[in-house]
């Protein structure tokens, strides 16, 4: 037994690491960073860089890697983007950071390589030395891990509460206003801190990336297993998030000695336990009071901040002044377009089109979600990979008609949306995004994998309908699904639910107080918002004639969502742009780039995610904006000169004027 507990202690310690630095920057800075995991995979591949591809030994490795390399990454994400997140609204601050988990690992990539191997290394020599304690072997690994925890407790805790410097941190805490008023840098002090969180996560990745693998998906998946130990914490106590860390990697590994490790059970079991734990933890939580999301900054900060963290107004102005909408013009011509390509392109581009046509289906989901009902939820994709999964099921072993199994299967999958909604959305923007990212892991997990569904990553076999088998037409089928559930959605926001979504949108509490339930108001746009994406999941099946289980991870969900965003969370053709670039920008640059710049599609998508903290309408409602900006003035300027054409000025104006310049001119 006591192997498996402490072998369950080293992990727990990795747990643990994670779970301080993303307590510490949350409480210090105010944003969850969901680039935790990003930013544990580019040290740890530094590491790698340095220690194996160069050949360096280990301690100078760990040196400039934990030394010069993590602080100096922590330093430059603070100055190009978290500085600016404080005081931002949940939804930006999640949308960036999520940004910056898509673009920092392939741009890592990008700078050190691609690494076909992703074992690697840790801080301990190889081989590993093998140390007996108690009768029981432990290995060098575990070791390092366990003086990695106790060193970060001993400074963590050291600094904090017996140093000039934490007690600065906790004055910042507290309210960054009153920190400057006491004559204390706050900028300073939050270049530490982000500085210390880069130190924290390149070691949390370095240590587990010897028995989880160097990959940014790894890394995710310790920092997910994380969110329970932070859940339980409520964001704010370091102690909790640390103890709840450690009790839960022991227990993932006491649970080995009584199952086999190596079974299918086990590779379902034990990765389910961290989501069952942050269930308990979050309803715990609700039935104590203690739900909602936790405010960074004293009210003070919020009140002298020239930051808004309201929604932003839709593009377009007052439509009561403008005989023709530019934004309207704009999508029916975007529309268009898309129409004609399918009929001009090749077999291999019109798939590409088609494609990006089923994934905008599945993007007007989180339009749905994320633009009409500012909640971030991060298993759109999940719902349209179950849509996928059931509707093919009824298709091969059942003998539907695809279009009715696609149908059906999304009113199966529309409950689960609700349920997860009932329980998560009164606890707060924050703990949704954390469970919805979970429940996707889960979801991978347990169904996807399963040997009947995956069969070797090719999935089960989904017909296209007998009218539309060839490419081309299923595009048009595509386009007009894409069309009808568009025109629901423009429904939607015309009814009475769509001006109650709009009500909470802007303001929660001012909805309550018109008897607005805000509880009900978005139940009911995550039930929509679910039937879509798996709606979009059943035509993306059909378009590949296959599930592709792996077409539906939770990782490349992020992706989703940060291409979307940066074209604009709102707009319905946004949705449809964002799905053709998905899957047309990797096609031009494996076409017509070298192989090399493969992932600079994706790193160009979370950049365009990282610019929401900057401009949250995307950039279609930009332009939207900035054409109505220009016929306004064109308008102006036409209503000037026909004012002057109409009533010329008289001689003593004209008198007067010249005079005015000539003064003007002396001064």
């Amino acid at each position: 037994m006591l192997s498996y507990i402490l072998a369950g202690l080293a992990l727990g310690s990795i747990y643990a690491i994670a779970a301080g630095s993303l307590v510490i920057t949350f409480v210090a800075s105010g944003v969850f960073n969901l680039a935790f995991a990003a930013m544990a995979f580019a040290v740890a591949r530094c590491f790698y860089f340095l220690n194996t591809e160069q050949g360096w030994a280990i301690l100078p490795s760990a040196s400039v890697s934990l030394g010069v390399f993590a602080p100096l990454l922590g330093v430059v994400l603070y100055g190009l983007l978290f500085r600016h997140l404080r005081l931002r609204s949940t939804l930006i601050k999640l949308v960036a950071t999520i940004g910056l988990s898509v673009a920092l690992p392939p741009l890592v990539n990008l700078i050190f390589g691609q690494l076909v191997n992703v074992t690697a290394p840790g801080l301990a020599p190889r081989p590993l030395h093998v140390f007996h304690v108690f009768g029981t072997a432990v290995n060098a690994d575990q070791v390092v891990a366990y003086l990695g925890l106790l060193v970060v407790l001993t400074l963590g805790v050291g600094v904090l509460r017996f140093t000039e410097v934490g007690l600065k941190i906790r004055a910042l805490v507290d309210s960054e206003a009153m920190t400057s008023l006491s004559g204390i840098s706050p900028g300073r002090v939050s270049v530490g801190v982000w500085a210390a969180s880069g130190v924290l996560a390149g070691l949390a990745g370095i240590l587990v990336a010897p028995t989880s693998g160097l990959s940014a998906e790894a890394m995710t998946g310790v920092m997910a297993t994380a969110f329970a130990a932070v859940v339980a914490a409520r964001l704010r106590s370091l102690p909790v998030a640390i103890l709840v860390a450690v009790l839960m990697g022991v227990a993932t590994g006491v649970v080995q000695k009584f199952i086999d490790p190596q079974s299918a059970f086990a590779a379902k079991a034990i990765p389910s336990v961290p989501f069952a734990l942050m269930l308990v933890f979050l309803l715990y939580h609700a039935f104590r009071g203690q739900a909602g999301d936790v405010v960074a900054g004293g009210g003070l900060d919020r009140a002298i901040s020239t930051q808004s963290s309201a929604p932003v107004a839709v593009a377009g102005g007052d439509v009561r002044t403008r005989r023709i909408r530019p934004g309207l013009v704009a999508g029916a011509l975007v529309f268009v377009v898309v129409a004609v390509l399918p009929s001009v392109m090749d077999e291999y581009w019109t798939g590409l089109v088609t494609a990006g046509i089923c994934c905008g289906i599945a993007l007007l989901s989180y339009t749905l979600v994320v633009g009409e009902g500012g909640m971030v939820w991060l298993s759109q994709i999940t719902f349209a990979g179950m849509g996928a999964v059931l509707a093919a099921e009824l298709t091969a072993n059942r003998g539907w008609s695809p279009l009715l199994a696609v149908v059906v299967a999304a009113l199966v999958v529309t409950p689960v949306g609700i349920l997860i909604g009932v329980l998560t959305i009164r606890l707060g923007e924050l703990y949704v995004a954390l469970v919805t990212l979970s429940f996707g892991l889960l979801v991978t997990t347990l169904l996807f994998t399963q040997d009947s569904i995956y069969q070797y990553g090719i999935g089960v076999d989904m017909r296209r309908p007998e009218f539309a088998a060839d490419s081309t037409s299923f595009a048009y089928l595509a386009l007009g699904a894409f069309a009808i559930i568009g025109l629901l959605i423009v429904n939607v926001r015309r009814s009475t639910t769509g001006l109650a979504v709009g009500a909470v949108r802007w303001s929660e509490n001012g909805a309550r107080t018109i008897g607005l339930s805000v509880v009900q108001t978005k139940v009911v746009l995550t039930a929509l918002a679910t039937f879509v994406a798996a709606i979009g999941g059943g035509f993306l099946a059909m378009n590949f004639q296959s599930t592709l289980p792996d077409s539906f991870n939770p990782f490349l969900g992020l992706v989703w969502l940060a291409v979307l965003v940066t074209i604009g969370s709102r707009s319905i053709v946004a949705a449809l742009v964002a799905g053709l670039l998905f899957y047309l920008m990797p096609g031009v640059f494996a076409s017509y780039l070298p192989s090399d710049l493969a992932k600079v599609p994706v790193i160009l998508f979370g950049l365009g995610a990282i610019s929401v903290a900057r401009n949250p309408e995307g950039a279609i409602a930009q332009i939207g904006n900035d054409l109505g900006g220009l016929l306004a003035r064109l308008r102006r300027g036409g209503a000037s000169a026909r004012s002057a054409a109409a009533d010329p000025p008289t001689a003593n104006e004209v008198s007067s004027h010249a005079e005015h310049i000539k003064v003007g001119g002396q001064v």
